[in-house]
């Protein structure tokens, strides 16, 4: 298990299980580990995913994003969901802009 935090200041753990279904449905992020770790601490954006989740999202090439889905549960703990690339930059209401 590693632990991110993210812009809030939240640990959000990425454990060995998570990481598993991760690589196991998008095969793209294999050896991409810290680069998930990452976009958590150091996002373009975060934007509010479904039922109170978070995506952080960071560019990986000219029209290539990494958005990392994880849910802070208190105010010093939070886990990832999942993670996986897109084609285009996501769409979606930001709660986080890059300063």
């Amino acid at each position: 298990m590693d632990i991110a935090h993210s812009v809030h200041g939240v640990s959000v753990r990425l454990t060995h299980e998570r990481w598993y279904h991760i690589v196991e449905n998008h095969d793209d992020l294999a050896g991409r580990f810290h680069d998930v770790l990452d976009a958590i601490e150091s996002p373009a954006f975060v934007v509010r995913g479904n039922e109170g989740t978070l995506k952080a999202a960071r560019n990986m090439a000219r029209k290539k994003w990494l958005v990392v889905v994880y849910r802070e549960v208190t105010r010093n703990d939070g886990f990832v969901i999942t993670a996986y690339t897109l084609d285009g930059r996501p769409k979606g209401d930001i709660v986080w802009p890059r300063r």
